[in-house]
């Protein structure tokens, strides 16, 4: 790789000159001698395969091509200036890549606007959301691969703060079977049909999560084809009712009608796995998070 033939200072002392429209001013506001500003502009001509700048009488003007090439110059520097601000999070310990785990059940819309407020503050910090059903939030925050976590359930050894509450409803395609009784459902009468559940996302530690008494049970993979699923009337699932919304005000989902409840309400929690002594970046985009409710 060829080193360029530029340098930043030239690049600065061009913005500087444009913005002042004199080089005495931007070599006052460059700390420069009015000189040095001369020869940058001067070396920054001959560097270049046309001229970026010129002298009118006393009045120095950019050229057509000068023009182009000071909106890249504009950016040249705030990429400098990123990378200067990178270095000194960095030193003062600022992870350079966060992960958030979120369960499954966390209706993410809710979050991605207050995720982008972070990271528009804070643009040298990766973000990495990670997608997890059932244990397999447990398992991003003992393994530590995670450094944030939306739960439904608090693992042992975590402390987490109560950010919201997801409603899960018994739903199914109007016209399915299920809708043929004259009378809400038993449980035993629940159990003919069949139920479809997502699966446990984790490796090492599968949790059941709910009523799972269907004699027959279809597993997918994700919420989105658990609803696909359903409005393909092949069977019935619990489902948190933000995802839902649409669907059921335009019927084409409906709850299934219970002699028990039809609700399953589940406290939603922000977790900063390492607490106290957790990293300056986790810290902050936990405080960012936790006054945000989830319903």
């Amino acid at each position: 790789m060829s080193l360029p033939k530029t340098s930043i200072e030239q690049w600065a002392t061009l913005i500087a000159v444009h913005e002042e429209n004199s080089f005495v001013a931007a070599a006052e506001r460059l700390n420069k001698s009015q000189s040095t500003v001369s020869y940058n502009i001067k070396r920054l001509n001959e560097s270049l395969p046309v001229p970026v700048i010129k002298l009118q009488g006393r009045k120095a003007q950019l050229t057509e091509q000068g023009h182009v090439l000071l909106r890249k110059a504009y950016g040249l520097l705030d990429l400098m200036n990123n990378i200067e601000a990178s270095a000194h999070f960095l030193s003062s310990g600022w992870e350079s890549e966060l992960t958030i785990a979120i369960d499954a059940l966390v209706h993410i819309p809710q979050i991605l606007e207050r995720l982008a407020s972070f990271s528009n503050q804070n643009p040298q910090t990766r973000l990495r959301l990670l997608e997890t059903t059932l244990s397999a939030t447990d398992e991003a925050l003992f393994e530590k691969t995670a450094q944030l976590a939306y739960v439904a359930r608090i693992p042992p050894g975590f402390l987490g703060t109560p950010i919201g509450e997801a409603e899960k409803l018994l739903v199914a395609h109007p016209q399915h079977p299920i809708f043929s009784q004259p009378n809400p459902l038993t449980e035993t009468e629940l159990r003919r049909y069949r139920q479809i559940v997502v699966r446990d996302s984790g490796i090492k530690r599968n949790q059941d999560a709910g009523w799972l008494g269907a004699e027959q049970r279809w597993t997918v993979s994700s919420f989105a084809a658990l609803i696909d699923a359903v409005k393909s009337r092949v069977g019935f699932a619990s489902i948190p009712k933000q995802f839902i919304q649409a669907e059921l005000t335009t019927g084409q989902l409906k709850p299934v009608p219970l002699q028990f409840d039809n609700r399953q309400v589940i406290t939603l929690y922000l977790i900063l796995a390492e607490g106290e002594n957790a990293g300056p970046g986790a810290k902050a985009l936990y405080q960012h998070l936790k006054n945000l409710p989830l319903n």
